[in-house]
């Protein structure tokens, strides 16, 4: 059981003294903090302390750090609070149990002392800004009662010489509040202009695909990523082995065919046999001059050469070379230079309502600080997986001036209409909501 240290008036006076000078000599508000609550426990004997600024504990009895979430502390903030709504807390005085809660009350058996003392702190207008929980086992006589009311006003000039402003909650009344946040609601109605953000890819415009002519491996490249061609310049070869040799046995095989039918053709006048074997030698001629033709053509097709002038366009030339490929498979693009378009991948996430023509901006990985600006010349109904895995709308955009070099990547910004700011910045978090309850 905590007691009041007994001792004649001088040596309680004494110690009051020096309690208010060591309450004065406090140089920061976490040093005065801390002398609130534990410097007037041999004075006054009271089992713990709490101190409370504008609802909030900051200090208790014999702790250095404060939890937030500690039974105790929850319990002092929610009986003060209680009691500062019946206002109970404006003047100096021992609270009694019966004014709070039935759940305040339980608590208060368990985690405070019974006798409570409610010491306030008061600043220059008379308005309470926190306050003292002091709490014993023994009661509160008259004479201690009238040692704390002095103190509390020590209490409160030191208090105010260190933290001169008001705590903010404080500051901030209900009317301001509810002004303050009356003009939020007014500023979340003011239409913006929506944008999304996206990875971008300079690509050709009106670019001409090279694709294989045939199955194959590819035996070596002969221009290199981004190289200038010219009309039939040779760009790349296949492995051309068995095509020479087929193309050998098919010239072969139609000297055979041709021979036959020549031998045929002078037995004919004296052997009718013979004469009856003409049509289908003559045939066979035929398909094996087709055979040889496609021999060719495939040895031809063999070396691919450029179809128009420009730029070789593709990621990197080891990467084909001795790969086997099939016909129609990508191998590269020749493009014009100077023309190029940009190619945006929009996150389904992302999406919002784009109409041909909406504004956008490029900003390049290789040059962040400078601007590109294009206008949106189509998008895709249907999103397509990506490279990265995600599902994404294939938008394509026409720049206003020379475009950037061909492969460049950067983030594009795309414009759409005006919403309110509300809407703009909780569009994502209303399509979450809807997906998840379905409204």
């Amino acid at each position: 059981m905590n007691a009041p240290v007994s001792g004649g008036a001088e040596q309680v006076f004494a110690r009051f003294l020096d309690l208010e000078r060591q309450t004065r000599a406090a140089q920061t508000s976490a040093q005065l903090a801390y002398s609130l609550v534990n410097d007037g426990q041999a004075l006054f004997g009271f089992r713990h302390a709490a101190l409370l600024i504008a609802g909030k504990v900051q200090a208790v009895t014999g702790v250095s750090a404060v939890e937030p979430n500690s039974p105790f502390v929850a319990f002092v903030e929610q009986a003060v609070a209680q009691l500062f709504k019946r206002e109970q807390l404006q003047q100096a005085r021992v609270v009694a149990a019966d004014v709070l809660g039935e759940s305040l009350r339980a608590e208060w058996q368990s985690l405070s002392a019974a006798q409570v003392f409610w010491l306030p702190l008061v600043d220059r207008q008379g308005e309470v800004f926190g306050g003292l929980w002091l709490a014993r086992d023994v009661a509160w006589n008259p004479a201690e009662q009238v040692l704390l009311a002095q103190l509390g006003d020590t209490y409160s000039h030191a208090w105010q010489a260190l933290q001169p402003r008001k705590p903010w909650r404080l500051r901030w009344t209900r009317k301001r509040r509810g002004l303050l946040v009356a003009v939020l609601l007014l500023g979340l109605l003011i239409p913006v202009r929506q944008s999304v953000l996206a990875p971008a890819e300079v690509v050709p415009l009106g670019g001409r695909v090279v694709a294989a002519p045939l199955d194959g491996v590819i035996a070596e490249f002969l221009v290199k990523p981004n190289q200038t061609v010219k009309t039939g310049e040779l760009l790349l070869r296949f492995e051309s082995t068995t095509l020479k040799a087929q193309a050998d046995v098919a010239e072969r095989a139609l000297g055979v065919a041709e021979a036959e039918l020549k031998a045929n053709s002078q037995r004919s006048f004296a052997d009718a046999e013979s004469s009856s074997k003409l049509d289908l030698l003559a045939a066979r001629v035929e398909q094996k001059r087709a055979e040889r033709d496609y021999a060719r053509e495939l040895l031809k097709r063999s070396e691919v050469r450029a179809e128009r002038d420009g730029i070789a366009v593709f990621a990197d030339a080891e990467r084909w070379t001795g790969k086997p490929v099939q016909t129609g498979e990508r191998l590269m693009e020749i493009a014009d230079p100077t023309q190029a378009q940009l190619r945006i991948e929009l996150a389904v996430g992302d999406a919002i309502s784009l109409e041909p023509g909406a504004e956008v901006a490029l900003f390049l990985d290789s040059d962040p600080l400078q601007r590109h600006l294009a206008r949106l010349e189509r998008s895709a109904y249907e999103a397509q997986p990506t490279a990265g895995g995600q599902l994404a709308y294939r938008l394509d955009a026409n720049f206003d001036a020379p475009p950037p070099r061909i492969g460049l990547r950067g983030t594009a910004k795309i414009f759409g209409d005006r919403a309110p700011l509300g809407l703009y910045l909780l569009r994502r978090p209303l399509a979450g909501l809807r997906q998840s309850v379905g409204l």
